[in-house]
C-alpha cells in the first residue's frame, strides 16, 4: 500500500465531512446522509484491491 493511497483517503474524508457539515447546517440532512455515503463508497472501492490481495497472499501462505 502506498502513501499516495493513505493521503487520498484523508483528502475524501476532509472533504466528505466539510460537505457533511455544511448541508446538515442548510437543512439537507438527507442529502449529507448520501455524501457521507458516497465518500465510503469511493473509499471501499479504493481498498478492495488490497483486500483481495492480502486474502490471496494468506492463501499462498498456508497452501505451503
Amino acid at each position: 500500500m502506498s502513501v499516495t493511497l493513505i493521503f487520498k483517503i484523508a483528502a475524501v474524508g476532509i472533504l466528505v465531512s466539510v460537505l457533511s457539515q455544511v448541508l446538515k447546517h442548510s437543512g439537507r440532512e438527507e442529502q449529507a446522509f448520501l455524501t457521507s455515503l458516497a465518500g465510503l463508497l469511493i473509499v471501499l472501492f479504493w481498498i478492495i484491491p488490497y483486500v483481495y490481495d492480502l486474502f490471496e497472499m494468506m492463501q499462498n501462505l498456508f497452501m505451503l
